[in-house]
């Protein structure tokens, strides 16, 4: 029976999405981009020469980005051999939760709630509640930040009073840092896990828990982090092939995206090494009819936040050649679906997410281009390859 592999590249988008400008995003590519500093010899650090990623190009990568923005990648020219097309959002947003699940056959029908760029970010009956849940008499931060930018900021004041530093981006979410000795790491996940209800009630996507540990000069964020995101509104992909029967496994943050719905196995790891480590475990091992839904997020938290250029292609050069392995692994019959939740382009303007299309690159289902599709048909795609029932207005690809 066959198995499927849903391997979602955190922010690796390919440009060219027709509502980019409505974002603030008009002309973002983060592999475009990413692909022509390397070619420049603006992406020297830890690596060096035009982006090589010789596996996930010849499944389709170069041609997914010339599809969805026009836009040459230099280095990425291989001629498909895998079958391939490029996938555009319809969902209001341009977080995680948004992208994963569309992907994963849900559009999201609401609008989500975004905290004002200003200071105080937050209103105050909800600080009170942070302040009431933790104990504690205030907050700090209560901003938009970086999350490493504001434990450096106010990390010391932290360890001082014991109060939470709380914070915002452009995306639905409140986070939460705190020291994992001092605060305390249980201390801090309950926290964001009793606050989670209320969020959700306003349509924040996520509460985070962001701990960290070091000292002043030296913070460094844990992998402990915690997502406490909110449920989707109808059933995903993952819901589907549950429901069937089948088991599912999922890697890294994918529980947290999903509220833990449809999962039968979960499988985390302190960064993307450890984790692409469960998916070559999973490519041996996972059962016959199962999905393996995995997300490696240090593209986006690492460097596309960080706006670093060579440190992203060090990772997509990283990643590619673990997929060579990975793919060695899988039987006959077995799909692997390679794509993105949405775009973090490391020489766009700030520090956001960016509104852009995804590549979407497949492996054993012979080769071919499937066009510009929408994200809901990848796991309209996925659920037909597994012979499972899918619902919603996806369309398979196969």
């Amino acid at each position: 029976m066959a198995r499927a592999f849903l391997i979602v590249m955190d922010s690796v988008g390919c440009g060219g999405a027709p509502d980019a400008a409505e974002f603030g995003d008009a002309g973002a590519n983060t592999l475009g981009h990413i692909a022509a500093e390397c070619a420049a010899g603006r992406a020297e650090e830890g690596r060096s020469g035009p982006l090589r990623l010789p596996n996930l190009d010849v499944l389709g990568l170069g041609a997914a980005i010339r599809l969805a923005s026009g836009a040459e990648a230099p280095g990425l020219e291989a001629v498909p051999l895998g079958h391939w097309g490029a996938a555009t959002e319809v969902s209001r947003g341009k977080d995680t939760p948004s992208g994963h699940w569309e992907l994963a056959g849900v559009p999201v029908p609401w609008d989500w709630t975004y905290f004002p760029d200003a200071v105080p970010a937050f209103p105050e009956d909800l600080v009170a509640e942070v302040c009431r849940l933790a104990g504690v008499s205030g907050i700090l931060g209560n901003c938009h930040a970086s999350g490493t930018e504001i434990i450096d900021r106010l990390g010391a004041e932290h360890l001082r009073t014991g109060w939470p530093i709380c914070y915002t981006s452009a995306d639905s979410v409140f986070q939460i840092a705190a020291h994992e000795e001092v605060f305390g790491l249980e201390r801090l996940v309950a926290l964001c896990r009793d606050l989670a209800p209320r969020l959700h009630a306003m349509k924040v996507g996520r509460a985070i828990a962001r701990p960290f540990l070091g000292e002043p000069g030296s913070f460094k964020r844990t992998g402990n982090r915690r997502d406490f995101a909110i449920a989707p509104p109808a059933p995903t992909l993952l819901d589907w092939v549950q429901g069937a029967g089948r088991v599912t496994h999922a890697v890294g943050k994918i529980g947290d995206i999903f509220s833990h719905r449809g999962i039968s196995h979960l499988h985390k790891g302190k960064d993307d090494i450890a984790l692409f480590d469960h998916l070559d475990r999973l490519g041996a091992e996972a059962e016959e009819g199962s999905l393996t839904f995995a997300n490696f997020v240090e593209f986006d938290t690492n460097f596309g936040h960080r706006r670093d250029v060579a440190g992203y292609a060090r990772q997509l050069e990283w990643f590619d050649a673990r997929v060579g392995a990975f793919l060695a692994r899988l039987r006959p019959g077995d799909l692997a679906v390679f794509t993105a939740d949405h775009g973090n382009d490391p020489t766009f303007r700030g520090t956001e997410h960016t509104r852009e299309r995804v590549p979407v690159v497949c492996h054993g289902v012979g080769s071919g281009s499937f066009g510009l599709r929408g994200f809901v048909d990848v796991g309209a795609s996925v659920a037909a390859h597994l012979g499972v029932a899918a619902e919603g207005p996806g369309r398979s690809f196969l």
